[in-house]
């Protein structure tokens, strides 16, 4: 038996400053078979998510020669591997990012599994979702609801996860004052966490639809992305991975503020005055990857609150239009590639 699946081969050391239009093919693959400890999914749906394009433009060092990206995925258990419960097979789970830890490292010991030394990234060290079937760990996978849209749980499993982790690592409290920098997938969903914390929202991002979309959410204020909004922030968090943004965040915080990063790959940080940005204990903290505690605790507030991303939908046929639209930011909202037939 077969399957479809986009495939990610190592490029050329020749080639490797030219720009690749199409980097994921479409290929005819065996089913994998789920190992000890593993389940095999039929996947019905995988968010795209940026991180997805730093792997594929090469921003992120490849791990193999050839590699299926895709870490926002929900499907159905096909069958399990030994040592799995068997009645596993037909529940709807989704997995993530985090798809693997070993547990036993100094961070994993200290409850700090989203720093493990040795992780398992789905799409970037083993085979993600951008294709009809895939193998993941058991114990990290996440158990969905099963009345909802695939396609409406997808971005909660990344896109989602780490927006929440990230007001998390930010600190914030409820009615507090909050800076949403770049108003992407992820951005878009934190905005309901926060209207239901009672936080005022001010969001600041490029493109006009981006910030028409935090309007109609109920953000307090949208500006432009470098905009300063009209009151000192208590925490901000920024979304695009733009060293210029981070100063922005920065400079529109009060004193004793937080700035949480949430960018896997960041360009630079532009030299600024400590003085006048950082002094009065305003702090800067990066977000790394999630742990399944955040998983369990988002998945079960979107179910609460009754979180239901916007969406775009393409066939996992153009998963590569997918990712051209995620570059330009012409998705408002996320987009969702489907990938069953």
């Amino acid at each position: 038996m077969a399957m479809r699946a986009a495939v990610l081969h190592r490029p050329d050391p020749s080639n490797r400053n030219q720009v690749v239009a199409d980097p994921l093919l479409m290929e005819d693959l065996p089913i994998p078979a789920p190992g000890p400890g593993e389940i095999l999914l039929h996947v019905e749906a995988c968010g795209v998510c940026r991180t997805d394009l730093h792997i594929t433009m090469g921003e992120l060092p490849p791990l193999h020669d050839a590699i299926t990206p895709g870490h926002q995925i929900v499907g159905r258990v096909e069958k399990t591997g030994a040592n799995v419960d068997a009645t596993m097979v037909g529940r709807r789970v989704g997995v993530s990012w985090m798809g693997g830890v070993d547990g036993s490292c100094m961070l994993c010991r200290k409850g700090h599994e989203n720093l493990c030394d040795n992780p398992v990234f789905t799409g970037y060290s083993v085979n993600g979702g951008y294709a009809e079937y895939a193998v993941a760990r058991a114990d990290f996978c996440i158990p969905l609801p099963e009345e909802a849209l695939p396609e409406s749980l997808a971005p909660l499993l990344c896109a989602g996860i780490i927006g929440f982790r990230s007001l998390r690592v930010a600190g914030v409290e409820r009615g507090d004052r909050v800076g949403l920098f770049g108003f992407g997938a992820s951005a878009h969903l934190a905005i309901d966490v926060l209207k239901s914390w009672e936080c005022e929202v001010y969001v600041a991002t490029r493109g006009e639809s981006h910030r028409q979309l935090a309007r109609e959410l109920g953000a307090t204020w949208v500006g432009d992305a470098l905009d300063r909004p009209p009151e000192p922030l208590d925490r901000a968090i920024t979304f695009a991975p733009s060293g210029d943004v981070v100063i922005s965040a920065l400079s529109s915080l009060r004193k004793g503020g937080v700035v949480a990063i949430n960018a896997i790959h960041l360009d630079r940080i532009p030299e600024f005055d400590y003085d006048k940005l950082l002094w009065g204990e305003r702090q800067i903290r990066s977000v790394a990857n999630m742990t399944r505690a955040d998983a369990r605790d988002f998945v079960a507030l979107a179910h609460e609150i009754g979180i239901r991303p916007r969406t775009t939908l393409f066939p996992l046929a153009e998963v590569n239009r997918a990712l051209e639209a995620v570059r330009r930011d012409a998705v408002d909202g996320a987009a969702v590639v489907m990938c069953q037939r």
